[in-house]
C-alpha cells in the first residue's frame, strides 16, 4: 500500500525549496493547518451547535455576520498567534490591523492576510466554503509592533498563499512559490494527505463562473463575453457551461481543477469590484499563476498592484490561461 505523505511530511521535505526560511514558515504553515482543522469540525456540526445562526453584527463592509464568521477569525488568529511566527494579521472580519504585541510575536518576521470563512451565507443551505490566507515578510524592522505598511504590499511579495474549502471532503492547497499541492483531510488520522501533488490548471477550459443575476449592472466588455460564452462553439456544437456556486474558494477550486474562469466584474453597485484585494485576489491569483493559470484586473495583473488601504476592492478575472488571454479582448480592445 502506498504510503501516506502529510502535509507536514510534505513542507519539511520541500523547505529546502525556500531559500530564507529557517522552519518559522514551517510552523506558520502548522498553525493554518490546526486552524483548518478546527474550523472542518466545527462546519461539519453548525446545524447541531446553531453555530450557522446570524449574529446581526457588521463586519466592516456591511456583512452581516454569523456566528461560525466569528468562531472561524477567532480560531485563525488564535492559533496564529500561538506559535509566536507572526507579528500581525489583517482579516476580513477586523476593522483594523491586528497586532501581536508578546515579545516572541514582535520578534517574528511574517503576517498574515485572510479571510477566515468565504462563502459563510452559503452555510445554512450546506454548500462549500473556504478560507484563504496570504503570508507575507514584514517590511519593518523586527522587534517592534507591526505597522500598516508591512500588509501593503503588491501580490508579488507574497511568501506564500493557499485556501482550505469545506466540502464533501476538506482540501487544504497551497503554495510557496514551486507550485501548487493539494492536502485532503482524513478525520480517521487527523491529517492532511497529500492528494494533488503539483497541481496545473488546464489551458483551456469550458466553464465560466459569474453571477449572471448581476448582469444588467456589467459593463459592456463583460456582457458581450457572457454573450460569447453562451454561442455555440464550432468544435464541440455546444455552448460554455455556467457554474456558479457563490463562494470563491469552491468556484475557483472546480476551475483549478477542471480548467475554467471566475470573473467578479465591477458593477453599477460596486464599481471598484466587491472583491478584497489583500486577502482574496492576492492568494487566488498567486496560486493561479504558480499552477499555469492567470489572474488580472481589468487591464492589469492582479499581483502587480500597489495596495493603497488593508480593505481595499477590485474588479477580479481569475482561471486558465487561454480563457484569460480572450477575456481582455472584450474588455480591453
Amino acid at each position: 500500500m502506498k504510503k501516506i505523505k502529510t502535509l507536514g511530511e510534505f513542507i519539511i521535505d520541500n523547505q529546502q525549496e525556500i531559500s530564507y526560511a529557517t522552519g518559522e514558515l514551517t510552523s506558520l504553515l502548522s498553525s493554518i493547518k490546526l486552524a483548518a482543522k478546527i474550523v472542518h469540525r466545527e462546519i461539519n456540526k453548525a446545524g447541531l451547535l446553531d453555530l450557522s445562526s446570524i449574529n446581526h453584527n457588521q463586519n466592516i463592509h456591511g456583512e452581516i455576520q454569523n456566528n461560525l464568521d466569528i468562531f472561524a477569525n477567532e480560531t485563525f488568529k488564535d492559533t496564529l498567534k500561538a506559535r509566536n511566527q507572526v507579528c500581525g494579521i489583517v482579516s476580513e472580519e477586523e476593522d483594523n490591523v491586528v497586532t501581536f504585541d508578546k515579545q516572541l510575536n514582535v520578534e517574528s518576521k511574517y503576517v498574515v492576510l485572510m479571510d477566515p470563512l468565504d462563502g459563510s451565507s452559503n452555510i445554512d443551505v450546506n454548500v462549500s466554503v473556504g478560507s484563504i490566507f496570504s503570508i507575507f515578510k514584514r517590511k519593518t524592522p523586527v522587534g517592534r509592533p507591526v505597522e500598516i505598511e508591512d500588509f501593503l504590499q503588491p501580490g508579488t511579495k507574497q511568501v506564500a498563499a493557499g485556501y482550505i474549502i469545506y466540502g464533501s471532503s476538506t482540501m487544504l492547497v497551497y503554495t510557496t512559490g514551486n507550485g501548487v499541492h493539494g492536502f485532503t483531510y482524513d478525520p480517521s488520522l487527523g491529517v492532511f494527505a497529500l492528494s494533488h501533488e503539483n497541481i496545473k490548471i488546464p489551458t483551456k477550459g469550458k466553464i465560466y463562473s459569474i453571477n449572471e443575476g448581476n448582469y444588467t449592472k456589467f459593463p459592456q466588455g463583460i456582457k458581450s463575453y457572457i454573450k460569447y460564452c453562451q454561442e455555440i462553439d464550432k468544435q464541440t456544437s455546444r455552448p460554455f457551461t455556467s457554474r456558479y456556486i457563490g463562494s470563491l474558494v469552491a468556484d475557483f477550486h472546480r476551475n483549478l481543477l477542471k480548467g475554467g474562469i471566475f470573473l467578479y466584474p465591477s458593477t453599477a453597485t460596486y464599481p471598484n469590484g466587491k472583491l478584497r484585494l489583500l486577502y482574496e485576489c492576492n492568494p487566488i491569483a498567486f496560486i493561479a499563476e504558480q499552477a499555469g493559470g492567470l489572474a488580472i484586473s481589468n487591464n492589469k495583473n492582479i499581483l502587480e498592484i500597489a495596495p493603497e488601504e488593508i480593505h481595499q476592492r477590485v474588479p477580479f478575472f481569475v482561471g486558465s490561461k487561454d480563457m484569460i488571454s480572450h477575456l481582455k479582448k472584450y474588455i480591453f480592445d
